[in-house]
């Protein structure tokens, strides 16, 4: 553990309600809690890696918090059986989680997806029966590594408003695309919803207000008391258009299986399309033009006061990097809590 008085000019502020962890102390931390609540060994360890990974990434809700959404939930203490494919073709599969935690199940899904486009090209993979997938540009950053374009879009129960609607009816529906390049992944990572859930649930645990005009109670008022928004929800980005790209999301679940699991279709389904760039452009071409595009857009005129021009993924990259050396910063509470299930 790091020492609080030598932390000036880290990336992160020690506080008085904060403990800093190196990345290897937070997956210990992690682990220990997950067995408590069921999952252990490799299933714990693929968890834990992705939720110390999105802590390094500065996704501090979608770190070790997001494990007392899992023991919290209902599903976690239900049955759970291997992750297995139900329907394949030589360039799909679907399957079925088994009720396993998503980080487990879209995690088995993005290697299918691997193999898949390795051996046809392109690959149409889904996954359903499952909940809490976390971080699509996780998955998607290791589909990206192995060469490929992907996408990857992740359908949820109804945590989100629809816009003019005063109780939720979509989940919060991120899509993640993601481009192999010269210079490593380029990831374009964002939800639809106007606050991630994860992010609501953080607040309401450490009793943070939201911020203005992203929830609403269980009667569709506005509020900021992230509590309250748990009974009601939050709403979509962008107006129109970031409901819009939620519904279309809510769909595209249905093609990952989203209603197979209890017949209905507002459901958690996880859907990942990827292919070879190398079909479409042969000789490597695509990696070196990706390269090309960032640098030009990079390269673009600044307006006064703009010290860079800066790509999706690019700070997240960075500051992975630096929580390497510098630690994790954790909410006491949080890890009180962990500590305690």
């Amino acid at each position: 553990m790091q020492n609080p008085n030598a932390t000036q000019g880290m990336l992160d502020a020690d506080g008085p309600d904060t403990v800093r962890l190196s990345a290897a102390e937070a997956a210990q931390l992690g682990e220990a809690a997950l067995q408590r609540v069921g999952y252990s060994g490799e299933d714990a360890r693929i968890i834990v890696d992705q939720l110390v990974d999105n802590a390094l990434c500065g996704y501090k809700f979608a770190g070790l918090p997001r494990i007392l959404a899992i023991a919290g939930d209902d599903k976690t203490s239900k049955t759970r059986t291997p992750v297995h494919v139900v329907n394949e073709t030589p360039g799909s599969a679907l399957i079925d989680g088994g009720n396993n935690v998503g980080y487990i199940a879209a995690y088995r899904a993005a290697e299918i997806t691997i193999d898949k486009v390795r051996t046809s090209g392109m690959a149409s993979v889904g996954a359903y029966n499952s909940y809490y997938s976390g971080r699509n540009a996780y998955f998607v950053e290791k589909i990206v590594k192995a060469g490929y374009v992907a996408m990857h879009v992740a359908s949820a129960v109804p945590r989100v408003l629809p816009l003019g609607g005063k109780r939720p009816a979509l989940g919060t529906n991120p899509i993640c695309f993601g481009f192999p390049s010269q210079d490593g992944p380029v990831i374009i990572d964002m939800g639809t919803a106007s606050l991630m859930w994860g992010d609501v649930l953080l607040h309401a645990h450490i009793g943070e207000p939201l911020p203005e005009g992203v929830g609403f109670d269980e009667d569709g008022r506005p509020t900021r008391d992230a509590a309250a928004v748990i009974k009601g929800g939050v709403g979509t980005f962008g107006g129109y258009k970031g409901f819009g790209l939620s519904f279309a999301i809510q769909a595209l679940g249905l093609l990952a299986g989203a209603a197979l699991t209890r017949g209905d279709v507002q459901d958690y389904g996880f859907l990942f399309w990827a292919v070879n760039p190398s079909i479409m452009l042969p000789g490597g071409e695509f990696e070196k033009q990706m390269s090309e595009l960032v640098r030009k857009v990079k390269a673009t005129p600044r307006q006064p006061g703009v010290d860079e021009i800066r790509i999706p993924s690019e700070r997240a990259y960075r500051e992975r990097e630096r929580r390497l050396k510098e630690g994790i910063v954790i909410e006491r509470k949080v890890v009180d809590s962990l500590k305690a299930l």
